[in-house]
């Protein structure tokens, strides 16, 4: 059994483990505009990123939109989710194919498709004119709105094919027999159908959590150079600002952040499913 783990684990200790021990090792460095990177062992650069208000309201923003994002692509996709498990025609394998199918465009790309739709010459606002609902263009993009909104369309599919996955494996006996004991289709599915689906909604939440909390792209060309967020916070330390050391920080801060906070809601939500 140890051979067979073998290959994998030095896979992952190559491409992951090694990489963020490097990774750390330049966040404990200094900086200095004259030599750029200084061999160092300081807690300089996590102190200042803490201390500083304004990457405390980028991590704050990060933090927001990811639970917005989770919240949502829970709850528009726990009904997708059910009826795609629940399908019986021979059409579901087309319906699934059509849930993955966005995930096939790259993130850049269905951004620049937002844009279209959300500019002020975009397709929204020019609808709404020619409905003479409006005079003058309103400002969709360039918002927390249109981020959120470009975040959910990349997530949602993780979303309802996890759940999709899990409540398959609910027998519709158990919903059926709910039924004929007196339960309205509401108290099924609070009473049967959502602790049984615990588990899913558990990976389907630390899944679109993780992805919304890296979001990179959709942030920068839905947001603006005015909206920040922590990816491309140590985008900017890497390649705009040099500052490595401060990078690696900035990117250790929101990797433990993510981890926490994964940890937390899994435990949570599998206490309480055990609990059912």
């Amino acid at each position: 059994m140890a051979a067979l783990l073998l290959p994998a684990t030095l896979l992952v200790l190559g491409l992951l483990v090694a990489p963020m021990a490097m990774l750390f090792r330049i966040s404990l460095n200094e900086y200095s505009a004259a030599q750029m990177m200084q061999e160092a062992l300081t807690a300089e650069n996590y102190l200042r990123a803490i201390a500083d208000p304004y990457y405390r309201d980028v991590l704050g923003t990060t933090l927001g939109v990811a639970l917005a994002c989770t919240l949502l692509a829970l709850l528009l996709g726990f009904p997708a989710a059910y009826w795609l498990a629940r399908m019986q025609s021979r059409w579901k394998s087309l319906a699934v194919i059509l849930t993955l199918f966005p995930l096939l465009v790259g993130n850049v790309v269905r951004a620049a498709g937002w844009m279209a739709l959300l500019g002020r010459d975009g397709a929204i606002n020019a609808a709404l004119r020619s409905l003479g609902l409006i005079t003058e263009p309103l400002a969709l993009l360039y918002t927390t709105g249109a981020v959120i909104a470009g975040i959910l369309a990349v997530v949602a599919p993780y979303m309802i094919l996890t759940l999709a996955a899990v409540i398959e494996g609910i027998p519709r006996q158990v919903e059926e027999a709910a039924a004929n004991l007196g339960a309205g289709p509401l108290t099924g599915f609070r009473r049967v159908v959502l602790p049984l689906a615990l588990p899913g909604v558990a990976a389907g939440c630390v899944l679109v959590f993780i992805l919304c909390m890296n979001a990179y792209a959709t942030p920068v060309l839905l947001g603006g150079p005015q909206f920040k967020m922590m990816a491309p916070a140590v985008y900017d330390q890497f390649v705009r600002g040099t500052n490595w050391p401060f990078g690696a920080a900035l990117a250790f801060i929101l990797l433990v952040v993510t981890l926490t906070l994964t940890i937390i809601g899994s435990t949570v939500l599998g206490r309480h499913s055990r609990s059912r």
